[in-house]
């Protein structure tokens, strides 16, 4: 798992990596243990917003380190899952943490399980010797901490009680109380294998990212989320919903909840076909 790969020292990290600490409102760690990255999460995940803004803009979807961190730290975009982790997992080796992609498949409605591919999260291994981690900051509404891969009772977190369970081919089931979040394959992968699952929910009529217009990010205390044209704010649990009507109101929306200087609205649109 990466093994033969140096990991980078926090002094002798790329010059970009204070960018996207800046980016992010958080500071150069002096190690690359549990305590960081438990915090580099939380940074990442009240910052940089969980969108799917560039399949309704028409743009293309590269699934390449250096531009997936240039689209969040130059451009002060997001992304889903593939997009976020991708770019959160070159951070976090530069910091000195050790980082494999594991690949999930989502459970959906009636507990149907989705593509394979269909999401990609982090196995983090840090200095201290605690972990192994399961690190995720694109899946949306999620734990806001690293979860202990290797505990098999329930682990809280702000958002709710988490656990592993086994599962068959020596997978791992995430659970949220009682809810299957998605199945874990245990097995290294790399970025350019999570392409046919990107293409797949950037272009397929079943995928729930070609339906609707989506950016979310957590705040400080609950959510906001921009679906389309309707405004939602969670605050302590209490959901409030405020329909936006003309287009500079929604680009304000998303400039002042999102940062986010968008040159035109996004919109449902017709899938693309490249990669």
């Amino acid at each position: 798992m990466d093994d033969d790969v140096p990991r980078p020292t926090p002094t002798s990290a790329p010059a970009w990596v204070d960018a996207y600490l800046e980016h992010i409102g958080a500071g150069r760690p002096a190690r690359a243990d549990a305590e960081a990255l438990r915090e580099l999460q939380l940074r990442h995940l009240t910052t940089v917003p969980f969108e799917n803004l560039s399949i309704h803009l028409g743009q293309d979807i590269v699934l390449e380190e250096e531009k997936l961190i240039d689209k969040i730290v130059t451009d002060h975009r997001g992304g889903f899952c593939y997009e976020l982790n991708g770019a959160f997992a070159g951070l976090l080796r530069a910091l000195g943490f050790r980082v494999t992609l594991l690949q999930a498949r989502v459970f959906g409605d009636g507990g149907r399980l989705g593509i394979p591919y269909d999401h990609v999260a982090l196995r983090v291994e840090t200095e201290d010797g605690t972990g192994p981690w399961l690190a995720d900051v694109g899946f949306g509404d999620h734990a806001l901490g690293p979860l202990a891969l290797d505990v098999r009772t329930e682990q809280e977190d702000p958002c709710g009680r988490f656990r592993f369970r086994e599962a068959p081919q020596g997978d791992l089931d995430l659970l949220r109380g009682n809810s299957r979040q998605f199945r874990l394959d245990l097995r290294p992968r790399v970025l350019a294998d999570f392409r046919g699952g990107a293409w797949y929910h950037r272009t397929s009529p079943d995928s729930h990212f070609t339906r609707s217009v989506v950016c979310s990010r957590r705040t400080e205390d609950g959510r906001v989320t921009l679906r389309n044209r309707t405004l939602i704010a969670t605050v302590r649990g209490e959901r409030h919903e405020n329909e936006l009507g003309a287009d500079a109101e929604v680009l304000a929306a998303y400039r002042d909840h999102f940062g986010m200087v968008l040159p035109r609205l996004p919109s449902v649109r017709g899938v693309i076909t490249s990669v």
